[in-house]
């Protein structure tokens, strides 16, 4: 990568030798956005849809087909998509079109990418949420080296995606065989005994705010990420500032359960960090009883699809779906002999770390690989503003 760079450095001392030339975006490309709600969206349409979700959607209609970058106005603020082809898009989305012709749309795409978003922290709005205004896009400036230079750049970088997308694709064929695997390991030989969740696990208390003066440390429903399931983010409560559903008091080794938005599946096992401590009344907390099932046996089988599947089943209302405990508690698990729980977890412990454990695995490969590209990227994308005589 170092004689890639150099190569580099030998052509801005080429082509640019006093520093490049900068240009504000709106400059250099025909900016708008979106004009439909997000509920436009469809299941089986046939175009791109583009609202400022992480994930685009589908649409059966389309209103540009060209080159273009996306950038979301508003959620996930300043989250960029390079696309080609015929999309439609959220009225919050802003629309990147037109591209001058000395501009490489894929050396704008990392180069936006690299420090827009730092650059948002002081140009954006706040009110009910954070988002972008269309002077703050047009206004950004950004470096334009010889067309050469940026062939150069987006040549290099171009290979750290296509890298860490084969290492994305491999993750995730990873993670549907650890739970084709999960699945077939959890259903177990029809003779096992099954028992309710609610006959293998213990009643739990809840926090009396007045005779406490300690502080605790509060997981709420969005604590946990869905992603991993770990605790991600948890804020200190006492007596005078405790929300109302601060509420069960939580142990190690108890398995924790969103029973608001279930379908999301916020669930996590406590560990020693949070052993005591608080949960939202949002979750339903199952605490096994000794000698009967396994911590790690609820863990797995809240994480199957089987019981995704009852939950979708189970939950109720519409725009604020939730499952009461009673249902989670009614759920039916297979309950084998603890030495048989025990197999069967080590072994799914082994699957979870090689496709969730970012210390290991692929996981650790293709964090390794960002860390990288991100690092190229910053160097790669540093230049010296070109001074002018009249300035």
């Amino acid at each position: 990568m170092t004689t890639r760079q150099s190569k580099i450095e030998r052509l801005i001392v080429k082509f640019c030798p006093n520093g490049v030339e900068f240009k504000e975006l709106g400059a250099v490309c025909k900016i708008e956005t979106g004009k439909l709600n997000a509920n436009a969206a469809v299941d089986d349409g046939k175009y791109m849809f583009f609202t400022t979700a992480k994930e685009p959607s589908k649409i059966d209609r389309y209103r540009w087909d060209t080159e273009a970058l996306l950038i979301a106005g508003n959620a996930n603020v300043g989250e960029i998509k390079h696309y080609i082809g015929k999309f439609e898009a959220y009225q919050r989305t802003y629309v990147l079109t037109n591209f001058s012709k000395d501009v490489d749309v894929r050396f704008l795409f990392f180069s936006l990418s690299d420090n827009f978003k730092k650059y948002l922290e002081n140009h954006t709005n706040s009110a009910a949420m954070t988002y972008i205004v269309l002077s703050t896009l047009e206004n950004f400036k950004i470096p334009l080296p010889p067309l050469a230079v940026q062939e150069a750049v987006v040549k290099i970088l171009n290979s750290f995606t296509e890298l860490e997308a084969e290492l994305e694709a491999e993750l995730e064929a990873r993670k549907k065989q650890y739970e084709h695997y999960r699945e077939k390991l959890l259903t177990c030989d029809q003779r096992i005994n099954r028992k309710a969740l609610g006959e293998v696990t213990l009643l739990t208390n809840n926090i009396k705010w007045k005779d406490t003066n300690k502080t605790y440390r509060y997981i709420d429903l969005t604590s946990v990420s869905r992603e991993d399931h770990s605790i991600c983010e948890a804020v200190e409560i006492d007596a005078n500032n405790a929300p109302s559903r601060a509420q069960k008091i939580i142990e190690k080794n108890d398995v924790i359960f969103a029973t608001t938005r279930p379908t999301l599946r916020r669930f996590t096992l406590i560990g020693d960090n949070f052993d005591r401590q608080v949960a939202s009344t949002g979750y339903c907390v199952l605490r096994t009883k000794k000698d009967v099932v396994l911590p790690k046996w609820i863990y797995f089988n809240i994480a199957s699809n089987v019981f995704n599947d009852y939950v979708e089943k189970n939950q109720e209302g519409s725009a604020y779906p939730s499952i009461s405990d009673a249902k989670v508690k009614a759920f039916m698990i297979p309950v084998p002999p603890i030495a048989e729980q025990e197999r069967i977890v080590n072994i799914l412990d082994k699957f979870d770390a090689l496709v969730n454990d970012i210390s290991v695995g692929l996981p650790a490969e293709l964090s390794a690989r960002r860390q990288q590209y991100e690092y190229y990227r910053g160097k790669l994308l540093t230049f010296r503003e070109k001074e002018y005589a009249n300035k």
